[in-house]
């Protein structure tokens, strides 16, 4: 197999390395070709060496492990988004979705923690898409820890945002109206 195989590189190898000649045509056009006409003066055409790059070294693997550079403090952007511009939002059922920024990706052993308040919302997940629920209104602050077990890696900037709701003492809420019997 390996004789085959040689054979067949060589083969195709050997119009690589063919003579290239060159000549003028009855219309005047110069002509390339490998194999000369024999009623033309075809001269042969010297070729500069070709560049060729051998096969190069793979690169030398950093001293750690992505996994042990991401475990000391590695993510190189970890932030919040899905929040407004204005620091202000609308959402009178409290409830709204935050996506966080992780970058390399988060690891496999890492999870996430979101921080509303400073205080743990939510069980970790590896999801970069939180979603909150019956948020009171009012100023808050979301922020969000990378974990490895219990322990945590790192954290983002906490960001501050207003929730706005209705109130449920608010003339403006719908209210329902009791049933009579009947």
């Amino acid at each position: 197999m390996r004789l085959i195989l040689t054979a067949l590189l060589l083969a195709a190898a050997l119009p690589a390395s063919a003579q290239i000649y060159k000549y003028t045509d009855a219309n005047g056009k110069t002509v390339f070709t490998n194999q000369p006409p024999s009623n033309v003066d075809a001269k042969p055409v010297e070729l500069p060496p070709t560049n060729t790059v051998g096969p190069q070294a793979p690169a030398a693997a950093p001293a750690t492990s992505g996994t042990e550079n991401q475990a000391s403090g590695a993510y190189q952007i970890l932030a919040l988004s899905n929040l407004p511009d204005d620091e202000s939002m609308r959402q009178n059922n409290g409830t709204f979705v935050v996506n966080v920024v992780v970058q390399p990706a988060l690891a496999p052993d890492h999870q996430l923690q979101l921080l509303l308040d400073g205080q743990p919302y939510g069980a970790p997940t590896s999801s970069t898409s939180i979603g909150l629920q019956e948020i009171d209104r009012g100023e808050h602050t979301l922020a969000v820890q990378v974990l490895q077990g219990s322990r945590e890696i790192q954290a983002s900037s906490p960001v501050s945002f207003t929730l706005q709701r209705i109130s449920t003492n608010s003339p403006q809420r719908p209210r329902v109206q009791p049933r009579t019997g009947g």
